[in-house]
């Protein structure tokens, strides 16, 4: 595809194609927001290459960045020239983590002090530029030697091979040595107890202190000014990588791709565990250790004794280093980069992270970018960094999911149990301070499980309970309820952080086969921390519920205490901030403790008082964004003055764009549909919906629909139970029978593993149909709001002529977590005069985000066209229609009765399927 070039306001832009007029317009604004350093909040309807706009908009103005600061360091490298004040800040303004060295002095110095200092603070400058430079060289250097001489990677090669007949032959000794030993000497010499053992443990302060008179080298590379591009799912990243491939920026960017061990993971011993958590576990015991234990010693079948192996063959530095260099010669999707890892036998996974600093931009999604303790762990560095966070109306969902956290009483037990045999076993070589915080944490879980009426000395699946319900309490009110007001939770999530405690009880209960309380698969995932449910939702493989049974027992998390270590960490939370609800049911096991975070803005500042300049952009900006109150974290409402404090960002930071789609007004038409066939009002309320004449009214509306209406047509209910009663209800009345005479009715699966096999029947079918003149037209897909169809999937052209939206997907208004929220924002938000409360437009506005995404599955192209049915007199009202996308708002039609909604669809499909005819 020939390269377009674009000038608008001096500024070049590359584009593949010539770009749409909102194109233009997206991609001047982009550049303004990042020359500025400003925060950008962009909305561009799907369809209108909105990731294509993102990619050359903000790449155009690295491009323009990197040859400025070049500029600008060899004006004061110059040898005739010495560095002006105007250029000294130029250079310091552009560099990417350092800051100003300007110190302020006291007023009346000297004029000699005042020059002496200003001297020197050139000649450091000059110097810093000079070590910059070389670096860039030599990082220029060696990639250039990567990509020109084949013969390093063939003596990498040879280098591997000679390892790995050097570890056949080392491991066949061991196993030589290991027929030799006694059972006894193995014990003593293999079962590795030293590395279970805690080492002594320094605060924070004490380390401080210890290594003031030590000058540490940072021997880190130093990170170069780039772009964190991040979205909700790995295939949505891997689509964004594969713009950046096809667009000009392709051949010379240096792009690396991060993602969880899940997808990146080379070692099939290590995947075949397929949890998260055990996969984490079982990857850094195999780098703390230089061997790992294999069973033997049968004369001791209780306890399995191993003998070693060698550590994982693909973490290893050199390899990993060359993998970093293949990384950054050319954009590679995440399945290449696996490819690469196995290829070169090194760790993707790590060899990803190696590529950073010199990276221009990378590709990451959600949680590892505003999960800051994630973030430190993968060597992500945003100060003075451009953050652009794409499909951002998932954006406060996911920060609130990233930081709630569930523990259940089964893993309070187990934890207890595991950590209380653990003290036993190695009191006597424990350090005190070891000592004292171990039981300061048994104490905390002992508190805890009292809380839920229970006591851990008792199996927890048998201690039933008198009282059930649930409880929200502060989280100081639960603190005091529990007695543990009086320990430094901050000190005991440090020293859990630190001293790695979870990962060597781990480690402990593998070696020992350590007995612990009963905990039921159902108990135990149902008490996953938010962080690693998020995790599991990233992959594109099925979700958790869509396991088949026999898989379950693969996803069973490793150490009970990294999900209390992670409820820890959330009670440090501040209190107007969160929530806890205590949760009891029929037994202690059963029982719960949630943490709920109510402000997302306390993790988000972060990001917003680091990053150089911050993008948000989405499909549906405003109903989502306003929905939670990330409007107000933006400046943007009346909230934002009460988070301007913790951001530190003023109110003229921020922009806002927002642009109309690329399809002609013609191609589109919306209505709003109050009355059926039999002037049945149209009212699907939570009691009104489940009545059989509104169900048998809908059943009328989608026969008549199916008349005129080719192709596909995809109709969205609010829950999987309804789309079961409906369907249920259509075959026993007929009208299932009359619906199937035109359209072959295809509904949306609960398994995620069933989604793509569905789609690929429901486009078969239609394909099929478009090519033949029988009865059938097309085909009918029953989907649900909010499930596996009403994201990410592309109804374009005839999978998705017309869209039907039956009634209003309002939330459970009766659920703990939603009700506090409300409370939260009503206390928080004023209300402004003349509108509801806050709360109540939070629920309003979930609603509407969730209509939004489901009907913006149609319209993919600018020559696509489609029907949007909104089946419910309350979209008539202002307040709701004022929350649809600006271009279906423009273009939508209210009919109160079902005649002349039908003769619209009958001539608008009629017309855009036969144009002569029209």
């Amino acid at each position: 595809m020939a390269e377009e070039s674009q000038e608008m306001g001096g500024i070049h832009f590359p584009f593949p194609f010539p770009p749409y007029p909102i194109q233009k317009d997206f991609m001047a604004e982009l550049y303004k927001v990042l020359e500025a350093g400003k925060i950008g909040i962009f909305e561009s309807p799907t369809g209108t290459g909105k990731s294509l706009s993102l990619i050359c908009g903000a790449l155009s103005w690295l491009r323009d960045f990197e040859q400025k600061k070049l500029q600008a360091e060899a004006g004061l490298l110059a040898p005739a020239s010495g560095p002006t004040s105007s250029g000294r800040n130029s250079v310091l303004s552009s560099s990417s983590c350092q800051e100003p060295s300007d110190t302020l002095r006291p007023a009346g110095d000297p004029d000699w002090v005042t020059e002496f200092v200003q001297k020197k603070e050139e000649r450091d400058l000059v110097e810093r530029l000079r070590e910059e430079q070389l670096r860039r060289r030599k990082r220029e250097e060696r990639l250039q030697e990567v990509c020109q001489d084949g013969r390093r990677r063939f003596a990498a090669k040879r280098s591997r091979q000679e390892e790995e007949e050097t570890e056949t032959l080392l491991r066949l000794s061991r196993e030589m040595l290991a027929a030799d030993t006694a059972p006894e000497q193995l014990g003593q010499l293999e079962c590795g107890e030293e590395h279970l053992v805690l080492a002594e443990y320094e605060s924070d302060e004490e380390r401080r202190g210890s290594r003031a008179d030590e000058g540490e080298d940072d021997l880190e590379e130093e990170h170069i000014t780039k772009i964190y591009y991040c979205s909700r799912t790995h295939s949505q990243l891997a689509q964004f990588v594969r713009e950046v491939q096809k667009s000009p920026f392709g051949k010379e960017t240096r792009l690396v791709s991060l993602g969880s061990r899940q997808s990146l993971c080379v070692n099939e011993d290590v995947k075949s565990l397929g949890s998260v958590h055990l996969m984490n576990d079982r990857c850094v015991d195999m780098q703390r250790r230089k061997h790992k234990k294999m069973r033997i010693g049968e004369d001791k079948p209780k306890r399995r004794r191993q003998k070693m192996q060698a550590s994982c063959p693909f973490y290893n530095h050199e390899q990993m280093e060359l993998l970093r260099d293949e990384i950054l010669l050319e954009v590679k999707d995440m399945e290449q980069l696996v490819a690469l890892g196995k290829e070169a036998q090194a760790c993707p996974y790590y060899g990803s992270r190696f590529a950073i600093p010199a990276a221009q931009l990378v590709v990451l999604p959600y949680p590892m970018l505003l999960h800051a303790a994630t973030r430190q762990a993968a060597g992500i560095r945003l100060q003075g960094q451009v953050v652009i966070i794409d499909e951002a109306h998932n954006l406060i969902d996911t920060i609130t999911n990233i930081h709630s956290t569930e523990v259940n009483g089964s893993q309070l037990c187990q934890a207890h149990s595991q950590l209380l045999q653990y003290m036993e076993r190695y009191r006597k070589r424990l350090k005190a301070k070891n000592l004292m915080y171990i039981k300061q944490i048994l104490y905390l879980l002992d508190k805890f499980v009292a809380v839920l009426g229970g006591n851990v000395k008792q199996n927890p699946s048998t201690q039933s309970l008198p009282q059930t319900g649930s409880e929200l309490q502060s989280i100081n009110d639960f603190l005091f309820q529990s007695q543990v007001d009086n320990i430094n939770l901050f000190k005991v999530q440090r020293y859990l952080e630190k001293s790695m405690l979870s990962r060597k009880l781990f480690g402990f209960t593998e070696c020992f086969g350590v007995v612990l309380p009963s905990l039921s698969d159902s108990e135990e995932n149902r008490g996953l921390g938010g962080f690693q449910q998020f995790l599991k939702s990233l992959q594109s493989g099925p979700p958790e519920d869509s396991l088949e049974e026999g898989q379950a027992v693969a996803l069973r998390p490793a150490s009970p205490l990294m999900h209390i270590e992670a409820f820890l960490e959330a009670l440090t939370t501040a209190n107007q901030d969160g929530r806890v609800i205590v949760n009891r049911q029929g037994s202690v096991g059963q029982s719960s403790l949630k943490f709920l975070l109510l402000n997302p803005a306390v993790h988000f500042a972060q990001v917003v008082k680091e990053c150089r300049a911050l993008v948000i952009a989405g499909g549906t900006m405003q109903p989502a964004l306003r929905s939670q109150g990330l409007m107000s974290l933006l400046q943007v409402s009346d909230f934002r003055e009460q988070l301007l404090a913790c951001s530190g960002v003023e109110a003229s930071r921020v922009v806002e764009f927002s642009c109309g789609h690329v399809i002609p007004p013609d191609n589109i038409l919306p209505l709003i549909i109050c009355s059926g066939p039999s002037n049945q009002q149209l009212e699907f309320t939570y009691q009104r919906r489940e009545l059989p004449q509104m169900m048998e009214e809908t059943g009328r509306i989608l026969c008549n629909l199916c008349n005129v209406v080719p192709g596909g047509m995809v109709c969205f209910l609010p829950s999987y139970e309804y789309l079961r009663q409906v369907h249920a209800h259509w075959d026993k009345t007929g009208l299932l029978a009359r619906l199937s005479v035109r359209k072959k009715i295809f509904q949306e699966p609960k398994r995620a593993s069933q989604v793509e096999q569905v789609l690929t029947a429901y486009s078969t079918c239609i394909a099929s149909c478009s090519h033949s003149e029988g009865h059938l037209t097309g085909a009918l897909l029953l989907s649900v709001v909010g499930g596996k169809m009403s994201e990410g999937i592309n109804f374009s052209d005839d999978l998705g002529r017309c869209v039907v939206m039956v009634g209003m997907p309002y939330p459970n208004i009766k659920s703990p977590e939603l009700q506090e929220k409300m409370a939260y924002l009503d206390q928080t938000i004023p209300r402004t005069h003349g509108q509801p409360p806050p709360g109540t437009v939070l629920i309003e506005n979930l609603c509407m985000k969730a209509i939004n995404q489901s009907i913006g599955r149609a319209i993919r192209h600018q020559k696509d066209f489609a029907s949007i049915v909104l089946l419910d007199h309350r979209y008539a009202r202002p307040s709701i229609l004022a929350k649809l996308p600006a271009w279906i708002r423009d273009r939508v039609e209210v009919k109160a009765t079902f005649g002349p909604a039908f003769a619209a669809m009958r001539k608008f499909h009629r017309e855009k399927s036969h144009p002569c005819l029209g």
